[in-house]
């Protein structure tokens, strides 16, 4: 019987994950698709910048949240620092908050991101009347934005992840 319960909960995450990203990817891309859809080059650029710098900030924190020592928060925790608290919980449930800052989070926004540049390719072979080839090289340079931008966050997360997870901390106490 007990084994059996094991087996559940295993799998309960993993299915809770599949339902959350679902839903938060169906709602990310129908806004963020449809409202591309409507806006000028400049500010569908900047919506591109800013889903990137989402995903490769919760990429840190989800990488941060794995590599903290608990022991830092320990002391704050008693002290009743602020956000001390919460994150202690953030690192002991360090699997789940880096699945859903890392995986959840991180991958919508790429596939969101993507989406995004293949409709500015769209804009742009329109409006400057340029090959739709352009898309090829928007879209590598958005995966190679996004890339380097993770591989510099994940030093970034190892070497300042006690500050990192504590910062994290105080907002989710707020």
């Amino acid at each position: 019987m007990q084994e059996k319960n094991k087996k559940e909960s295993k799998l309960k995450w993993p299915i809770q994950a599949f339902f959350l990203t679902f839903i938060l990817s169906g709602i990310v891309s129908f806004v963020s698709n449809n409202g591309i859809e409507r806006l000028n080059l400049i500010s569908s650029i900047v919506i591109l910048i800013v889903v990137v710098l989402i995903g490769i900030i919760f990429d840190i924190v989800g990488i941060a949240v794995t590599v903290a020592p608990e022991e830092d928060f320990h002391a704050k925790a008693t002290k009743k620092a602020d956000g001390a608290k919460s994150s202690l919980s953030l690192i002991k449930n360090a699997s789940k908050v880096a699945n859903i800052c890392a995986d959840v989070i991180g991958d919508i926004c790429g596939v969101v991101s993507g989406a995004i540049s293949a409709m500015i390719s769209i804009k742009i072979a329109n409006t400057y009347n340029v090959s739709s080839n352009i898309q090829f090289i928007i879209s590598a340079l958005v995966a190679s934005i996004t890339v380097s931008g993770k591989a510099f966050g994940k030093e970034i997360a190892r070497k300042y992840s006690t500050k990192i997870v504590y910062f994290v901390g105080k907002i989710i106490e707020r």
